[in-house]
Protein backbone atom coordinates (compact mmCIF):
# COMPACT_ATOMS: atom_id res chain seq x y z
CA UNK A 1 0.00 0.00 0.00
CA UNK A 2 1.41 3.39 -0.94
CA UNK A 3 1.67 6.36 1.40
CA UNK A 4 -1.14 8.30 -0.29
CA UNK A 5 -3.69 5.47 0.02
CA UNK A 6 -2.76 4.85 3.65
CA UNK A 7 -3.12 8.54 4.46
CA UNK A 8 -6.52 8.73 2.77
CA UNK A 9 -7.78 5.73 4.78
CA UNK A 10 -6.56 7.35 7.99
CA UNK A 11 -8.38 10.58 7.08
CA UNK A 12 -11.49 8.54 6.24
CA UNK A 13 -11.37 6.89 9.68
CA UNK A 14 -10.73 10.19 11.46
CA UNK A 15 -13.72 11.77 9.70
CA UNK A 16 -15.85 8.85 10.87
CA UNK A 17 -14.71 9.29 14.46
CA UNK A 18 -15.45 13.03 14.38
CA UNK A 19 -18.94 12.57 12.92
CA UNK A 20 -20.05 9.22 14.35
CA UNK A 21 -22.77 10.86 16.49
CA UNK A 22 -24.19 12.82 13.56
CA UNK A 23 -27.81 11.91 12.81
CA UNK A 24 -31.09 13.26 11.55
CA UNK A 25 -34.23 11.43 12.60
CA UNK A 26 -36.21 13.50 10.10
CA UNK A 27 -33.90 13.10 7.11
CA UNK A 28 -35.89 14.13 4.01
CA UNK A 29 -37.65 11.33 2.17
CA UNK A 30 -36.11 11.02 -1.33
CA UNK A 31 -39.19 9.42 -2.95
CA UNK A 32 -42.23 11.64 -2.43
CA UNK A 33 -44.78 9.63 -4.40
CA UNK A 34 -44.36 6.32 -2.55
CA UNK A 35 -45.76 6.12 1.00
CA UNK A 36 -43.40 3.23 1.80
CA UNK A 37 -40.55 5.73 2.01
CA UNK A 38 -40.43 7.22 5.50
CA UNK A 39 -38.14 9.22 7.74
CA UNK A 40 -36.48 7.24 10.56
CA UNK A 41 -38.84 8.97 13.00
CA UNK A 42 -41.98 7.95 11.11
CA UNK A 43 -40.75 4.38 10.62
CA UNK A 44 -40.13 4.05 14.37
CA UNK A 45 -43.77 5.02 14.86
CA UNK A 46 -45.12 1.94 13.03
CA UNK A 47 -43.46 -0.50 15.46
CA UNK A 48 -46.26 -1.81 17.70
CA UNK A 49 -46.12 -1.62 21.49
CA UNK A 50 -44.79 -4.91 22.89
CA UNK A 51 -43.38 -5.98 19.53
CA UNK A 52 -40.75 -8.69 19.17
CA UNK A 53 -38.11 -6.95 17.05
CA UNK A 54 -35.66 -8.97 14.98
CA UNK A 55 -32.35 -7.32 14.07
CA UNK A 56 -29.48 -8.27 11.78
CA UNK A 57 -25.72 -7.71 11.78
CA UNK A 58 -22.46 -8.74 13.37
CA UNK A 59 -19.79 -6.56 14.95
CA UNK A 60 -19.22 -3.48 12.83
CA UNK A 61 -21.16 -4.89 9.89
CA UNK A 62 -24.69 -3.83 8.92
CA UNK A 63 -25.40 -1.39 11.76
CA UNK A 64 -28.89 0.06 11.49
CA UNK A 65 -27.99 3.21 13.41
CA UNK A 66 -30.56 5.53 11.80
CA UNK A 67 -33.41 3.39 13.15
CA UNK A 68 -31.84 2.72 16.55
CA UNK A 69 -31.41 6.45 17.18
CA UNK A 70 -34.94 7.20 16.00
CA UNK A 71 -36.51 4.45 18.13
CA UNK A 72 -34.69 5.70 21.22
CA UNK A 73 -35.52 9.38 20.75
CA UNK A 74 -39.13 8.79 19.71
CA UNK A 75 -39.66 6.70 22.84
CA UNK A 76 -38.15 9.42 25.02
CA UNK A 77 -40.36 12.05 23.37
CA UNK A 78 -43.65 10.21 22.80
CA UNK A 79 -43.33 7.01 24.85
CA UNK A 80 -43.52 4.77 21.79
CA UNK A 81 -42.44 2.19 20.73
CA UNK A 82 -42.26 0.57 24.17
CA UNK A 83 -41.95 -2.76 26.02
CA UNK A 84 -40.08 -4.33 23.13
CA UNK A 85 -38.45 -7.74 23.02
CA UNK A 86 -35.28 -7.44 20.94
CA UNK A 87 -33.76 -10.50 19.24
CA UNK A 88 -30.11 -9.99 18.29
CA UNK A 89 -28.24 -13.03 17.03
CA UNK A 90 -24.68 -11.66 17.04
CA UNK A 91 -22.76 -9.02 19.00
CA UNK A 92 -24.20 -5.77 17.63
CA UNK A 93 -23.34 -3.61 20.63
CA UNK A 94 -20.64 -0.95 20.96
CA UNK A 95 -19.15 -2.00 24.32
CA UNK A 96 -20.46 1.26 25.78
CA UNK A 97 -18.18 3.30 23.50
CA UNK A 98 -19.50 3.39 19.93
CA UNK A 99 -22.73 5.32 19.25
CA UNK A 100 -25.43 4.10 16.88
CA UNK A 101 -25.38 0.45 17.90
CA UNK A 102 -28.16 -1.63 19.44
CA UNK A 103 -27.08 -0.20 22.79
CA UNK A 104 -29.13 2.88 21.84
CA UNK A 105 -32.23 0.81 22.68
CA UNK A 106 -31.08 0.15 26.27
CA UNK A 107 -33.65 2.47 27.86
CA UNK A 108 -36.00 1.41 30.64
CA UNK A 109 -39.47 1.05 29.21
CA UNK A 110 -38.31 0.94 25.61
CA UNK A 111 -37.16 -2.68 25.91
CA UNK A 112 -38.18 -5.23 28.50
CA UNK A 113 -36.61 -8.43 27.14
CA UNK A 114 -33.40 -9.12 25.23
CA UNK A 115 -32.63 -12.42 23.47
CA UNK A 116 -29.11 -12.91 22.11
CA UNK A 117 -26.29 -15.35 21.53
CA UNK A 118 -23.41 -13.00 22.36
CA UNK A 119 -23.94 -10.47 25.15
CA UNK A 120 -20.47 -9.03 25.83
CA UNK A 121 -20.73 -6.05 23.47
CA UNK A 122 -24.08 -4.94 24.95
CA UNK A 123 -22.74 -3.10 28.00
CA UNK A 124 -25.83 -0.89 28.34
CA UNK A 125 -28.25 -3.84 28.19
CA UNK A 126 -26.23 -5.79 30.77
CA UNK A 127 -26.24 -2.76 33.07
CA UNK A 128 -30.04 -2.66 32.78
CA UNK A 129 -30.21 -6.37 33.58
CA UNK A 130 -28.12 -5.96 36.75
CA UNK A 131 -30.46 -3.15 37.83
CA UNK A 132 -33.45 -5.46 37.41
CA UNK A 133 -34.83 -3.52 34.44
CA UNK A 134 -34.30 -6.07 31.67
CA UNK A 135 -34.81 -9.79 31.14
CA UNK A 136 -31.91 -11.37 29.25
CA UNK A 137 -32.15 -14.76 27.53
CA UNK A 138 -29.09 -16.53 26.08
CA UNK A 139 -29.39 -19.00 23.20
CA UNK A 140 -26.76 -20.50 20.88
CA UNK A 141 -26.20 -18.09 18.01
CA UNK A 142 -26.61 -20.68 15.29
CA UNK A 143 -29.77 -22.09 16.84
CA UNK A 144 -31.18 -18.55 16.97
CA UNK A 145 -30.65 -18.12 13.24
CA UNK A 146 -32.36 -21.44 12.58
CA UNK A 147 -35.28 -20.38 14.79
CA UNK A 148 -35.69 -17.21 12.75
CA UNK A 149 -35.66 -19.26 9.55
CA UNK A 150 -38.19 -21.68 11.06
CA UNK A 151 -40.59 -18.83 11.89
CA UNK A 152 -40.46 -17.67 8.29
CA UNK A 153 -41.49 -21.21 7.31
CA UNK A 154 -44.39 -21.27 9.78
CA UNK A 155 -42.71 -23.28 12.56
CA UNK A 156 -42.18 -22.06 16.12
CA UNK A 157 -39.34 -24.29 17.31
CA UNK A 158 -36.07 -26.02 16.39
CA UNK A 159 -34.91 -29.39 17.71
CA UNK A 160 -31.18 -30.15 17.84
CA UNK A 161 -28.46 -31.40 20.18
CA UNK A 162 -26.68 -28.07 20.76
CA UNK A 163 -25.85 -27.52 24.42
CA UNK A 164 -25.94 -31.04 25.88
CA UNK A 165 -23.89 -31.04 29.08
CA UNK A 166 -23.40 -27.26 29.02
CA UNK A 167 -24.97 -24.44 31.03
CA UNK A 168 -27.89 -24.51 28.55
CA UNK A 169 -28.81 -28.05 29.55
CA UNK A 170 -31.71 -27.66 32.07
CA UNK A 171 -30.70 -30.99 33.63
CA UNK A 172 -27.31 -29.71 34.73
CA UNK A 173 -27.30 -25.95 34.09
CA UNK A 174 -29.57 -22.95 34.26
CA UNK A 175 -30.91 -23.17 30.71
CA UNK A 176 -31.58 -20.04 28.65
CA UNK A 177 -32.42 -17.35 31.28
CA UNK A 178 -29.51 -15.18 32.40
CA UNK A 179 -31.44 -12.49 34.31
CA UNK A 180 -33.67 -13.20 36.13
CA UNK A 181 -32.82 -16.86 36.56
CA UNK A 182 -36.51 -17.76 37.01
CA UNK A 183 -37.56 -16.22 33.70
CA UNK A 184 -39.39 -18.29 31.10
CA UNK A 185 -37.32 -21.26 29.93
CA UNK A 186 -36.83 -21.29 26.14
CA UNK A 187 -35.34 -24.79 25.97
CA UNK A 188 -36.75 -28.16 26.97
CA UNK A 189 -35.28 -31.65 26.89
CA UNK A 190 -36.85 -34.15 24.51
CA UNK A 191 -37.21 -37.90 25.13
CA UNK A 192 -34.30 -38.66 22.80
CA UNK A 193 -32.00 -36.29 24.72
CA UNK A 194 -32.11 -33.51 22.14
CA UNK A 195 -33.33 -30.00 22.92
CA UNK A 196 -36.39 -28.13 21.71
CA UNK A 197 -35.62 -24.41 21.41
CA UNK A 198 -38.12 -21.63 20.78
CA UNK A 199 -38.40 -17.84 20.85
CA UNK A 200 -41.48 -15.59 20.77
CA UNK A 201 -42.87 -14.78 17.29
CA UNK A 202 -40.91 -11.97 15.63
CA UNK A 203 -43.41 -9.36 14.40
CA UNK A 204 -41.10 -6.47 13.52
CA UNK A 205 -37.93 -6.65 11.42
CA UNK A 206 -35.53 -3.70 11.57
CA UNK A 207 -32.31 -3.91 9.57
CA UNK A 208 -30.16 -2.18 6.98
CA UNK A 209 -29.43 -3.10 3.36
CA UNK A 210 -27.33 -1.55 0.61
CA UNK A 211 -30.05 -0.16 -1.66
CA UNK A 212 -33.70 0.21 -2.67
CA UNK A 213 -35.36 1.31 -5.89
CA UNK A 214 -38.20 3.85 -6.03
CA UNK A 215 -40.84 1.10 -5.83
CA UNK A 216 -39.36 -0.12 -2.53
CA UNK A 217 -37.66 -3.29 -3.76
CA UNK A 218 -34.58 -4.11 -1.67
CA UNK A 219 -31.18 -5.03 -3.11
CA UNK A 220 -28.19 -6.62 -1.35
CA UNK A 221 -25.56 -6.11 -4.04
CA UNK A 222 -22.25 -4.90 -2.49
CA UNK A 223 -23.16 -5.93 1.03
CA UNK A 224 -20.33 -7.09 3.32
CA UNK A 225 -22.67 -9.47 5.18
CA UNK A 226 -26.26 -10.57 4.84
CA UNK A 227 -26.62 -12.11 8.32
CA UNK A 228 -30.28 -12.52 9.36
CA UNK A 229 -31.89 -9.94 7.05
CA UNK A 230 -33.94 -12.34 4.93
CA UNK A 231 -34.94 -14.55 7.86
CA UNK A 232 -36.29 -11.75 10.06
CA UNK A 233 -38.13 -10.18 7.13
CA UNK A 234 -39.82 -13.49 6.31
CA UNK A 235 -40.59 -14.18 9.98
CA UNK A 236 -42.15 -10.75 10.51
CA UNK A 237 -44.21 -11.08 7.34
CA UNK A 238 -45.36 -14.62 8.24
CA UNK A 239 -46.30 -13.41 11.75
CA UNK A 240 -48.33 -10.47 10.42
CA UNK A 241 -45.77 -7.86 11.49
CA UNK A 242 -43.80 -4.95 10.05
CA UNK A 243 -40.65 -4.94 7.91
CA UNK A 244 -38.52 -1.78 8.08
CA UNK A 245 -35.38 -1.52 5.93
CA UNK A 246 -32.80 1.25 6.24
CA UNK A 247 -30.84 1.73 2.99
CA UNK A 248 -27.83 3.76 1.96
CA UNK A 249 -28.59 4.18 -1.75
CA UNK A 250 -31.54 4.73 -4.07
CA UNK A 251 -31.03 2.89 -7.37
CA UNK A 252 -32.94 2.22 -10.58
CA UNK A 253 -35.28 -0.74 -10.77
CA UNK A 254 -33.41 -3.78 -12.08
CA UNK A 255 -30.14 -2.65 -10.49
CA UNK A 256 -29.64 -6.26 -9.44
CA UNK A 257 -31.67 -9.30 -8.50
CA UNK A 258 -34.36 -8.27 -6.00
CA UNK A 259 -33.63 -9.65 -2.52
CA UNK A 260 -36.90 -8.54 -0.86
CA UNK A 261 -39.81 -7.41 -3.06
CA UNK A 262 -41.58 -4.15 -2.29
CA UNK A 263 -44.81 -5.91 -1.32
CA UNK A 264 -42.97 -7.49 1.63
CA UNK A 265 -41.63 -4.15 2.90
CA UNK A 266 -43.64 -1.74 5.06
CA UNK A 267 -41.09 1.07 5.34
CA UNK A 268 -37.95 2.09 3.46
CA UNK A 269 -35.74 4.52 5.36
CA UNK A 270 -33.05 6.24 3.31
CA UNK A 271 -30.09 7.73 5.15
CA UNK A 272 -26.80 8.51 3.38
CA UNK A 273 -24.76 7.54 6.45
CA UNK A 274 -25.92 3.90 6.33
CA UNK A 275 -22.84 1.71 6.55
CA UNK A 276 -21.66 -1.30 4.59
CA UNK A 277 -19.23 -2.02 7.43
CA UNK A 278 -17.46 -0.09 10.19
CA UNK A 279 -16.56 3.43 8.98
CA UNK A 280 -17.54 2.53 5.36
CA UNK A 281 -20.78 3.88 3.87
CA UNK A 282 -22.78 2.05 1.22
CA UNK A 283 -22.59 5.02 -1.14
CA UNK A 284 -18.79 4.67 -1.04
CA UNK A 285 -18.54 0.95 -0.41
CA UNK A 286 -15.29 -0.99 -0.43
CA UNK A 287 -15.35 -3.55 -3.20
CA UNK A 288 -12.77 -5.74 -1.42
CA UNK A 289 -15.53 -6.74 1.05
CA UNK A 290 -17.92 -7.72 -1.75
CA UNK A 291 -18.30 -10.42 -4.37
CA UNK A 292 -17.03 -8.00 -7.02
CA UNK A 293 -13.59 -7.16 -5.63
CA UNK A 294 -11.00 -5.67 -7.97
CA UNK A 295 -8.26 -5.71 -5.33
CA UNK A 296 -5.85 -8.39 -4.19
CA UNK A 297 -6.31 -10.04 -0.82
CA UNK A 298 -3.04 -8.48 0.31
CA UNK A 299 -4.28 -4.98 -0.54
CA UNK A 300 -7.66 -5.54 1.09
CA UNK A 301 -6.09 -6.83 4.31
CA UNK A 302 -3.71 -3.87 4.36
CA UNK A 303 -6.62 -1.42 4.10
CA UNK A 304 -8.45 -3.14 6.97
CA UNK A 305 -5.30 -3.13 9.10
CA UNK A 306 -5.01 0.65 8.85
CA UNK A 307 -8.51 1.10 10.30
CA UNK A 308 -8.11 -1.57 12.99
CA UNK A 309 -4.78 -0.03 14.06
CA UNK A 310 -6.32 3.44 14.29
CA UNK A 311 -9.30 2.19 16.29
CA UNK A 312 -7.02 0.00 18.46
CA UNK A 313 -9.42 -2.94 18.32
CA UNK A 314 -6.91 -5.66 17.52
CA UNK A 315 -4.42 -6.64 20.22
CA UNK A 316 -0.72 -6.15 19.63
CA UNK A 317 0.73 -9.63 19.36
CA UNK A 318 3.87 -10.58 21.28
CA UNK A 319 6.63 -12.90 20.06
CA UNK A 320 5.32 -15.65 22.35
CA UNK A 321 1.86 -15.34 20.70
CA UNK A 322 3.50 -16.02 17.36
CA UNK A 323 5.09 -19.17 18.79
CA UNK A 324 1.71 -20.34 20.11
CA UNK A 325 0.09 -19.66 16.73
CA UNK A 326 2.76 -21.63 14.88
CA UNK A 327 2.35 -24.57 17.26
CA UNK A 328 -1.43 -24.51 16.77
CA UNK A 329 -0.99 -24.35 12.99
CA UNK A 330 1.57 -27.18 13.12
CA UNK A 331 -0.83 -29.44 15.07
CA UNK A 332 -3.71 -28.52 12.80
CA UNK A 333 -1.81 -29.36 9.61
CA UNK A 334 -0.66 -32.68 11.11
CA UNK A 335 -4.29 -33.69 11.69
CA UNK A 336 -6.30 -31.95 8.95
CA UNK A 337 -6.82 -32.94 5.32
CA UNK A 338 -7.31 -31.06 2.08
CA UNK A 339 -10.95 -30.13 1.57
CA UNK A 340 -11.77 -29.98 5.30
CA UNK A 341 -14.54 -27.56 6.32
CA UNK A 342 -13.06 -25.22 8.96
CA UNK A 343 -14.37 -22.41 11.19
CA UNK A 344 -11.88 -20.11 12.93
CA UNK A 345 -12.90 -17.85 15.82
CA UNK A 346 -11.66 -14.48 17.08
CA UNK A 347 -8.54 -13.73 19.15
CA UNK A 348 -5.53 -16.03 18.97
CA UNK A 349 -7.31 -18.35 16.51
CA UNK A 350 -7.22 -15.45 14.01
CA UNK A 351 -3.42 -15.75 14.06
CA UNK A 352 -3.76 -19.37 12.99
CA UNK A 353 -5.90 -18.18 10.09
CA UNK A 354 -3.20 -15.68 9.15
CA UNK A 355 -0.50 -18.37 9.12
CA UNK A 356 -2.65 -20.72 7.06
CA UNK A 357 -3.16 -17.89 4.56
CA UNK A 358 0.52 -16.97 4.44
CA UNK A 359 1.45 -20.63 3.88
CA UNK A 360 -1.06 -21.03 1.08
CA UNK A 361 -3.06 -23.59 3.05
CA UNK A 362 -6.38 -21.70 3.11
CA UNK A 363 -6.92 -22.40 -0.58
CA UNK A 364 -7.05 -26.13 0.21
CA UNK A 365 -9.76 -25.71 2.86
CA UNK A 366 -13.43 -24.77 2.84
CA UNK A 367 -13.58 -21.91 5.31
CA UNK A 368 -16.85 -21.50 7.22
CA UNK A 369 -17.95 -18.15 8.64
CA UNK A 370 -20.97 -17.94 10.96
CA UNK A 371 -22.05 -14.68 9.35
CA UNK A 372 -22.53 -16.46 6.00
CA UNK A 373 -19.46 -15.08 4.24
CA UNK A 374 -17.40 -17.78 2.51
CA UNK A 375 -14.08 -17.78 0.71
CA UNK A 376 -11.39 -15.13 0.67
CA UNK A 377 -9.69 -14.27 3.95
CA UNK A 378 -11.69 -13.61 7.13
CA UNK A 379 -11.52 -9.95 8.13
CA UNK A 380 -10.24 -9.32 11.67
CA UNK A 381 -11.02 -6.71 14.31
CA UNK A 382 -14.01 -4.43 13.88
CA UNK A 383 -14.71 -6.08 10.51
CA UNK A 384 -15.14 -9.57 12.02
CA UNK A 385 -17.85 -11.41 10.12
CA UNK A 386 -16.85 -9.97 6.74
CA UNK A 387 -14.06 -11.24 4.49
CA UNK A 388 -11.61 -9.85 1.98
CA UNK A 389 -12.45 -11.09 -1.52
CA UNK A 390 -15.27 -13.45 -0.49
CA UNK A 391 -16.56 -15.91 -3.06
CA UNK A 392 -20.05 -16.36 -1.59
CA UNK A 393 -22.32 -14.41 0.77
CA UNK A 394 -25.37 -16.20 2.16
CA UNK A 395 -27.53 -15.72 5.26
CA UNK A 396 -26.24 -16.76 8.67
CA UNK A 397 -29.04 -19.35 8.86
CA UNK A 398 -27.75 -20.92 5.65
CA UNK A 399 -24.22 -20.87 7.07
CA UNK A 400 -25.28 -22.68 10.23
CA UNK A 401 -27.35 -25.15 8.21
CA UNK A 402 -24.11 -26.05 6.43
CA UNK A 403 -22.29 -26.28 9.76
CA UNK A 404 -24.90 -28.75 11.00
CA UNK A 405 -24.39 -30.77 7.82
CA UNK A 406 -20.59 -30.80 7.91
CA UNK A 407 -17.86 -29.22 10.02
CA UNK A 408 -14.47 -30.90 10.22
CA UNK A 409 -12.65 -28.35 12.38
CA UNK A 410 -13.37 -25.47 14.73
CA UNK A 411 -10.43 -23.43 16.04
CA UNK A 412 -11.60 -21.33 18.99
CA UNK A 413 -10.48 -19.44 22.07
CA UNK A 414 -11.10 -20.14 25.78
CA UNK A 415 -11.45 -18.27 29.08
CA UNK A 416 -10.94 -21.37 31.26
CA UNK A 417 -10.12 -25.06 30.76
CA UNK A 418 -10.41 -27.78 33.40
CA UNK A 419 -9.36 -31.31 34.32
CA UNK A 420 -12.22 -32.88 32.35
CA UNK A 421 -11.40 -30.88 29.23
CA UNK A 422 -14.41 -28.62 29.83
CA UNK A 423 -14.11 -25.10 28.42
CA UNK A 424 -15.68 -21.85 29.59
CA UNK A 425 -15.95 -19.06 27.04
CA UNK A 426 -19.20 -17.52 28.26
CA UNK A 427 -18.68 -16.28 31.84
CA UNK A 428 -15.96 -13.90 33.07
CA UNK A 429 -17.40 -13.35 36.53
CA UNK A 430 -20.55 -12.83 38.55
CA UNK A 431 -23.37 -10.46 37.48
CA UNK A 432 -24.67 -9.88 33.99
CA UNK A 433 -22.07 -7.17 33.37
CA UNK A 434 -19.39 -9.89 33.27
CA UNK A 435 -21.27 -12.21 30.97
CA UNK A 436 -19.87 -12.88 27.50
CA UNK A 437 -22.32 -15.37 26.06
CA UNK A 438 -21.42 -18.32 23.83
CA UNK A 439 -22.07 -16.74 20.42
CA UNK A 440 -21.91 -19.52 17.84
CA UNK A 441 -19.45 -21.51 19.98
CA UNK A 442 -21.97 -24.13 21.15
CA UNK A 443 -23.26 -24.84 17.66
CA UNK A 444 -19.68 -25.18 16.43
CA UNK A 445 -18.43 -27.51 19.18
CA UNK A 446 -21.55 -29.62 18.79
CA UNK A 447 -20.86 -30.31 15.12
CA UNK A 448 -17.07 -30.20 14.66
CA UNK A 449 -15.28 -33.52 14.27
CA UNK A 450 -12.05 -31.95 15.52
CA UNK A 451 -11.60 -29.04 17.91
CA UNK A 452 -8.68 -26.83 18.82
CA UNK A 453 -8.68 -24.23 21.59
CA UNK A 454 -5.91 -21.64 21.35
CA UNK A 455 -5.51 -19.64 24.55
CA UNK A 456 -3.02 -18.10 26.94
CA UNK A 457 -1.63 -20.36 29.68
CA UNK A 458 -2.62 -17.75 32.27
CA UNK A 459 -4.67 -14.58 32.39
CA UNK A 460 -2.21 -11.65 32.10
CA UNK A 461 0.68 -14.13 32.11
CA UNK A 462 3.99 -12.87 30.73
CA UNK A 463 6.71 -14.66 28.82
CA UNK A 464 10.04 -14.03 27.20
CA UNK A 465 11.23 -15.74 24.04
CA UNK A 466 14.95 -16.29 23.44
CA UNK A 467 17.19 -18.70 21.56
CA UNK A 468 16.88 -21.07 24.52
CA UNK A 469 13.07 -21.11 24.32
CA UNK A 470 10.18 -19.70 26.35
CA UNK A 471 10.58 -18.37 29.89
CA UNK A 472 7.64 -17.63 32.20
CA UNK A 473 8.23 -14.25 33.86
CA UNK A 474 4.75 -13.95 35.42
CA UNK A 475 2.33 -16.90 35.47
CA UNK A 476 -0.66 -14.58 35.91
CA UNK A 477 -3.99 -15.99 37.06
CA UNK A 478 -4.35 -19.67 36.08
CA UNK A 479 -6.76 -20.40 33.23
CA UNK A 480 -6.19 -24.16 33.37
CA UNK A 481 -7.96 -25.16 36.59
CA UNK A 482 -9.73 -28.09 38.23
CA UNK A 483 -13.30 -26.97 37.44
CA UNK A 484 -14.44 -24.18 35.11
CA UNK A 485 -16.92 -21.57 36.35
CA UNK A 486 -19.37 -22.42 33.57
CA UNK A 487 -19.38 -25.26 31.05
CA UNK A 488 -19.72 -24.00 27.48
CA UNK A 489 -17.96 -27.08 26.06
CA UNK A 490 -18.29 -30.46 27.75
CA UNK A 491 -15.21 -32.66 27.43
CA UNK A 492 -16.98 -35.84 28.51
CA UNK A 493 -19.62 -35.37 25.80
CA UNK A 494 -16.86 -34.79 23.23
CA UNK A 495 -15.18 -38.08 24.12
CA UNK A 496 -18.53 -39.89 23.89
CA UNK A 497 -19.01 -38.42 20.42
CA UNK A 498 -15.52 -39.41 19.25
CA UNK A 499 -14.32 -35.84 18.75
CA UNK A 500 -10.59 -35.10 18.64
CA UNK A 501 -9.76 -32.14 20.93
CA UNK A 502 -6.53 -30.12 21.31
CA UNK A 503 -5.64 -27.21 23.63
CA UNK A 504 -2.69 -25.02 22.62
CA UNK A 505 -1.02 -22.58 25.03
CA UNK A 506 2.16 -20.55 25.45
CA UNK A 507 3.76 -23.37 27.42
CA UNK A 508 2.75 -26.34 25.26
CA UNK A 509 -0.25 -28.29 24.03
CA UNK A 510 -2.71 -30.82 25.47
CA UNK A 511 -4.99 -33.41 23.93
CA UNK A 512 -8.15 -34.67 25.60
CA UNK A 513 -7.99 -38.46 26.05
CA UNK A 514 -9.90 -41.12 27.98
CA UNK A 515 -7.19 -40.78 30.64
CA UNK A 516 -7.63 -37.02 30.91
CA UNK A 517 -5.78 -33.90 29.75
CA UNK A 518 -2.58 -35.27 28.26
CA UNK A 519 0.35 -32.91 27.75
CA UNK A 520 1.58 -33.79 24.25
CA UNK A 521 3.95 -30.85 23.52
CA UNK A 522 6.11 -28.63 25.71
CA UNK A 523 7.92 -25.48 24.67
CA UNK A 524 11.73 -25.55 24.97
CA UNK A 525 12.77 -23.55 28.03
CA UNK A 526 9.62 -24.46 29.98
CA UNK A 527 10.19 -26.36 33.23
CA UNK A 528 7.64 -29.18 33.27
CA UNK A 529 7.36 -29.34 37.05
CA UNK A 530 7.58 -25.65 37.98
CA UNK A 531 5.89 -23.98 35.01
CA UNK A 532 3.14 -26.50 34.27
CA UNK A 533 2.47 -29.16 36.91
CA UNK A 534 2.96 -26.89 39.94
CA UNK A 535 1.44 -23.84 38.27
CA UNK A 536 -1.96 -25.39 37.51
CA UNK A 537 -4.75 -26.97 39.54
CA UNK A 538 -5.77 -28.93 36.47
CA UNK A 539 -5.04 -32.64 36.69
CA UNK A 540 -2.50 -33.30 33.97
CA UNK A 541 -1.67 -36.65 32.38
CA UNK A 542 1.77 -37.29 30.90
CA UNK A 543 2.38 -39.51 27.84
CA UNK A 544 3.31 -43.14 28.39
CA UNK A 545 6.94 -42.19 27.65
CA UNK A 546 6.82 -39.96 30.75
CA UNK A 547 7.63 -36.76 28.88
CA UNK A 548 5.83 -34.66 26.26
CA UNK A 549 7.42 -33.99 22.88
CA UNK A 550 9.51 -30.80 22.69
CA UNK A 551 8.20 -28.26 20.18
CA UNK A 552 10.46 -28.31 17.06
CA UNK A 553 12.91 -25.46 16.47
CA UNK A 554 11.29 -24.32 13.22
CA UNK A 555 8.01 -23.84 15.10
CA UNK A 556 9.81 -21.85 17.78
CA UNK A 557 11.75 -19.57 15.45
CA UNK A 558 9.53 -19.49 12.39
CA UNK A 559 12.58 -20.12 10.19
CA UNK A 560 11.64 -22.59 7.49
CA UNK A 561 8.09 -22.73 8.83
CA UNK A 562 6.14 -23.97 5.83
CA UNK A 563 2.99 -26.04 6.00
CA UNK A 564 1.21 -28.27 3.50
CA UNK A 565 -1.92 -30.34 3.99
CA UNK A 566 -1.96 -34.05 3.14
CA UNK A 567 -4.58 -35.33 0.70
Amino acid sequence: MNFFTKTMIKLHTLRWLLTWKKRNNHYPVPVKDNPKFMTPWDAAGIIPEGAVVGTSGLGGNQRCQAMYWAMRERFKTEGTPRDLTVVSVGGQGGRGKIPGTLEELAVKGLISRFITGHSETFRAQLKMADAGDLEVQILPQGTLTLLLRAQGEGKDYVINKAGVGTFLDPRTGRGTPLVPVDAEQLVEVQEDGQFKYRIPPVNAAVFSAPAADRKGNIYIKNCAVLCESLEIARAARRNGGKVIVNVGRIVKEGYDEIAIPAEDVDAVVYWPGTEQSATIKHRKHWDCLTLDSRKTEKEGLARIKVINDMLKVTPRRRPVDNVLSRLATYIFVQNARKGDHVDIGVGLPEEVSRLLYENGVLKDLTMINESGVFGGVAAPGVFFGAAVNPTEIVSSAEAFSRIYERLDWAILGALQVDSSGNVNVSKRGEAAANYVGPGGFIDLITNAKCLMFATSWGDRARFEVSEEGVTVTDKGRPKFIDNVDEITFNGEEALKNGQKVFYVTHTGAFQLTDKGMELIYIMPGIDLQKDILDASDMRIVLPESGAPEVVPDFVMTGEGFTMELPE
